[in-house]
């Protein structure tokens, strides 16, 4: 779906900001935080954040805190899991693991924590 669509869709006001923030969650295979994109785009912290809220609260970003305290970002396309190394703080999407099932609960994100296979390699 293109940007543009994806921001009118919400009925939400097109801005060269929503755009470029947008873009670049959707051009990258994993979840990104503040500190991974601020400088790729061009806003204030300030406006980073009141544009992330609003796509969170009209379900268009996902987010999480990883063990650097850092919450990160991604484009709410599916329902999957993610792995977060203790030891590297590599961050992978688990589109192929299947989500826990509870009755008379929606499950929209799980969250694992271990070591990745690098990390096992070298120990």
């Amino acid at each position: 779906m293109q940007i543009k669509n994806m921001i009118e869709e919400k009925n939400l006001k097109v801005t060269t900001a929503r755009k470029e923030l947008l873009e670049i969650l959707s051009s990258e295979k994993k979840p990104l935080s503040f500190e991974d994109i601020k400088d790729k785009i061009s806003m204030d912290k300030a406006t980073f954040y009141r544009n992330i809220s609003k796509f969170e609260s009209e379900s268009m970003v996902n987010s999480f805190e990883s063990n650097d305290k850092k919450r990160y970002y991604e484009i709410q396309e599916f329902p999957h899991a993610h792995f977060i190394c203790n030891g590297c703080s590599n961050i992978e999407c688990l589109e192929n693991a299947p989500l826990p099932k509870l009755d008379g609960y929606t499950i929209m994100d799980v969250i694992y924590k271990g070591m990745c296979k690098s990390c096992n390699a070298t120990q």
